[in-house]
């Protein structure tokens, strides 16, 4: 294979890559990977409340699940300012 072929079959692999990380990355900011993992946790939650004898466990299982909920919606302002402070120090350097 001569130069120029590889060169062309790298540019398939590298786009080919792109592509899955593309779909990997709207993967983890989808609102349906949110919903499920909220889902998840809320059943997860009154399962061990309803073991460990917890009163009202499908009303008290909400509070985790909000919790995640919130940590979710504040993620991304969080690493707005984290990639700020890194491109910053990357200037100073």
């Amino acid at each position: 294979m001569n130069e120029l072929e590889e060169l062309k079959k790298d540019i398939i692999e590298i786009k080919e890559r792109n592509k899955k990380v593309e779909l990997e990355k709207a993967w983890e900011i989808s609102t349906t990977r949110k919903v499920a993992i909220i889902v998840v946790t809320y059943i997860c939650a009154s399962l061990v409340m309803l073991a460990l004898g917890i009163s009202d466990p499908l009303i008290n299982a909400i509070i985790p699940t909000l919790g995640f909920l919130l940590s979710v919606q504040s993620l991304p302002f969080i690493k707005k300012i984290w990639l700020k402070q890194q491109k910053d120090q990357s200037n100073l350097a």
